[in-house]
């Protein structure tokens, strides 16, 4: 653990405020461990960097770290890594044995005590044919970047506001799923065009939370980073509004989402619910969502949906299991289905084992998947 620790002093130096990326094969890692002495993932104003000469901690960069400044007193950081290995048998894939991963780093920072500063960097090589995993490729494998800077502040008791740049407009929903999916395909419950989480460089987002568990959330992605600019006809915003509803065992949610492009808008709706039996035992948790959407280009509404079932309590570890269309499906269209099964296994506190096989309905041969992920939170 300690050796990921020291790891932070480079990425940390990489700057907040851009989507800076080092490759991680060029870190001196003898000098960050000459330079950083780390016993605590909080970072306080006693821990301070050596004196030294020597500043190229990292290749070709000079500078980037001033070894007299003190770490703000409320940063914290968080670590996860996932191995996987598994085959997918199909139309496109040739049943090959292949092991992936991914890492990323979660910096946060208070200023208030009731604001969040948050980055988050990552790195993997999650491609090939595990790809339903989603694990962390940072763009390009094996690649340390910024995939994702934001800062969330209160206005008011009752009003939360997100800025950020690449996350999703709706990062202060709260869409009624409570069904931990494993695979790209499913894990969005149903609502992955509603909920606009589609990557775009600018992000706007808040809620408002009544207290007796009643939402209302608002959401704004655009291409803030193009020449076509953010509200323009020639580029792409989209606008998002959620109302949402949460008791003790039960919880709804509608989503609608309306994208804008230069050449067509598409507005999408959806539906989420979920159940939660008052005693953990044999019988589920039940997650459903259900969306469709409309071009004002087309007269043909496109529909999708999905069905999970969760046992929290199977043994030490969590069951699941869910199907659902694996994109949207024009009216009158062939109908596409994928299923998965799943079971979580903690080894400890820190590790978790997946298993994970899933079917995935193509126009050609369908694909099979047999994965497992093995998970680490430090």
């Amino acid at each position: 653990m300690k050796l990921f620790q020291r790891l932070l002093v480079a990425p940390a130096a990489l700057g907040l405020l851009s989507p800076i990326s080092a490759n991680a094969t060029e870190i001196n890692l003898n000098d960050i461990t000459n330079y950083s002495d780390v016993d605590s993932i909080e970072f306080a104003n006693s821990f301070k960097l050596e004196e030294s000469t020597e500043t190229n901690l990292i290749a070709g960069g000079e500078g980037l770290v001033d070894y007299g400044d003190d770490f703000s007193e409320t940063t914290t950081a968080t670590f996860s890594a996932d191995f996987a290995i598994g085959s997918v048998d199909g139309d496109t894939s040739e049943d090959a044995v292949q092991g992936v991963y991914g890492f990323q780093i979660d910096l946060n920072t208070s200023f208030t005590g009731d604001d969040s500063f948050d980055v988050s960097i990552d790195a993997g090589n999650g491609g090939g044919g595990l790809t339903e995993l989603d694990l962390n490729d940072a763009g390009t494998d094996d690649v340390l970047a910024v995939d994702g800077i934001s800062y969330t502040f209160p206005l008011g008791d009752s009003l939360t506001v997100m800025v950020g740049n690449d996350v999703a407009g709706s990062s202060l929903y709260n869409t009624a799923c409570v069904y931990g999916g494993i695979t790209d395909t499913l894990d969005d419950c149903g609502n992955a065009n509603s909920a606009m989480d589609n990557g775009q460089a600018t992000a706007l987002s808040a809620s408002y939370d009544n207290g007796d568990g009643f939402t209302l959330g608002f959401g704004y992605e655009g291409n803030g980073d193009t020449s076509s600019g953010l509200l323009t006809k020639e580029g792409s915003d989209t606008f998002g509004l959620q109302a949402a509803y949460q008791a003790d065992q039960y919880g709804a949610s509608v989503t609608y989402a309306n994208y804008n492009t230069s050449s067509t808008d598409t507005a999408y709706w959806g539906l989420n619910g979920y159940w939660t039996p008052e005693d953990v035992g044999a019988i589920p948790s039940i997650s459903v969502g259900f969306e469709v959407g409309n071009p004002d280009d087309s007269n043909t509404d496109s529909r999708h949906y999905f069905v999970g079932f969760q046992w929290d309590e199977v043994g030490d570890g969590t069951l699941g299991a869910a199907f659902g269309t694996t994109e949207h499906i024009d009216d009158n269209a062939t109908e596409y289905i994928m299923y998965e099964a799943f079971y979580s296994y903690p080894i400890n506190d820190s590790m978790t084992v997946t298993p994970v096989i899933y079917l995935k309905e193509e126009s050609g041969d369908d694909d099979t998947g047999v994965i497992v992920k093995t998970s680490f939170s430090f």
